[in-house]
């Protein structure tokens, strides 16, 4: 199946000259998943809304200043291979080209419409992320902001005194506060200003009650869920209401690109972030790492880099996260460095650690697991 029927040549539009403060405002008329930007006639590349969320560019700059590249595909493009696009470019939106013309765009939302009948192969339990960070109700919204820049999530689940979920805070709503909610009197009969924001309890702000799936909930039916109410996300819950989970639009569309090899397909998130490290190099650490335990057999891997803005020598600060799932379950590692290279190996060792300590396997180098996919065709 190729995008050529699900892309669409409607689209936002506009030049890099223009003022982000209006950028912004069509944001919030309009909810585009992304705008595509434009210099001089020519693709220039694409402004996102959690770009802008996470921004301090003021009003006044130009639209060109906010624009990040976002990877090209053709309009006959396998759905698989444009789904893996957007996850490693970390995007919801990319350009259409028909030949060297810029022709529209492809959404997310676009590709699990057009797959939506066919996700009921899979369930919540096969693709969700296990490891989730959750905050207390008294949490405020300074801890919170930290909290997201510091993992780069867009959303954390609220537990009450029981650790039961009791609702949801997001990216939006922290900018729905902090940003344009300054100047207003707020729930509580805040003033607006800066700090008495900040100390603001997530009580006050958050979402409830909150959309949940659970494990052995079909992945179609999660997605139309998703889709009705335009959620990036569900939270996923046992039968006494803890969070054991999330998924994400994004964890559909990578299990989109998992397919049944006899070598371990690596998913790279943010891949323009490498730079003396290659996907291949990436994918023999892996595998290297995986061959020691012969208990445990790696389904899939996603290696997640992003950039901080501190630098040394010019080279900036990374964080990288390691995710595997496995017949055991999930693994995971993180790890900062200065370059792409030094943060997986951090990442890495924290890896092999955590399988070790966490799963109770045990070495054997005798053993050569084999690194299959377990879901099929779609």
């Amino acid at each position: 199946m190729d995008i050529s029927d699900i892309a669409t040549r409607e689209f936002v539009e506009v030049d890099a000259n223009k003022r982000l403060g209006k950028v912004r405002a069509i944001f919030e008329r309009e909810n585009p998943k992304g705008i595509i930007v434009t210099e001089g006639g020519e693709y220039a590349g694409v402004i996102t809304q959690k770009q802008l969320v996470q921004s301090h560019v003021e009003d006044d700059a130009k639209a060109g200043a906010m624009v990040r590249s976002a990877p090209k595909v053709e309009r006959t493009a396998d759905v698989r291979k444009v789904a893996r696009v957007l996850v490693e470019g970390g995007t919801k939106v990319a350009p259409v080209f028909q030949g060297e013309e810029l022709w529209g765009i492809i959404t997310e939302d676009a590709i699990l419409e057009a797959v939506l009948d066919n996700l009921d192969a899979l369930t919540i339990e096969q693709i969700y992320t296990e490891d989730v960070i959750t905050i207390e109700e008294d949490t405020n919204v300074g801890q919170i902001v930290n909290l997201l820049r510091k993992h780069s999530i867009s959303r954390l689940p609220v537990l009450d005194d029981a650790d039961g979920l009791t609702g949801m805070v997001t990216r939006h709503d922290i900018v729905d506060v902090v940003v344009r909610d300054m100047d207003k009197a707020t729930r509580g009969d805040r003033s607006g200003e800066i700090e008495r924001v900040l100390d603001m309890p997530v009580y006050d702000i958050m979402s409830s009650p909150v959309e949940t799936a659970e494990p052995s909930d079909s992945v179609r039916d999660a997605v139309a869920r998703m889709l009705e109410r335009d959620f990036g996300g569900l939270v996923v819950t046992d039968d006494a209401n803890h969070v054991i989970g999330i998924v994400t639009k994004t964890d559909v569309l990578r299990a989109l690109t998992f397919t049944e090899e006899d070598h371990m397909d690596v998913q790279i998130t943010n891949i323009s972030l490498l730079d003396t490290i290659s996907r291949e190099d990436i994918r023999a650490d892996i595998s290297a790492v995986a061959d020691k335990y012969g208990a445990m057999q790696v389904q899939h891997a996603h290696v997640r880099f992003h950039e901080h803005k501190e630098k040394l020598r010019g080279t900036p600060l990374i964080q990288c996260q390691i995710r595997l799932r496995t017949n055991k379950g999930q693994a995971a590692g993180s790890g900062e460095g200065y370059g792409a290279e030094m943060a997986f190996n951090v990442a890495l060792d924290k890896l092999e650690r955590n399988v070790l300590e966490r799963k109770g396997v045990q070495a054997d180098e005798e053993y050569r697991g084999q690194l299959l996919r377990k879901l099929g065709e779609l």
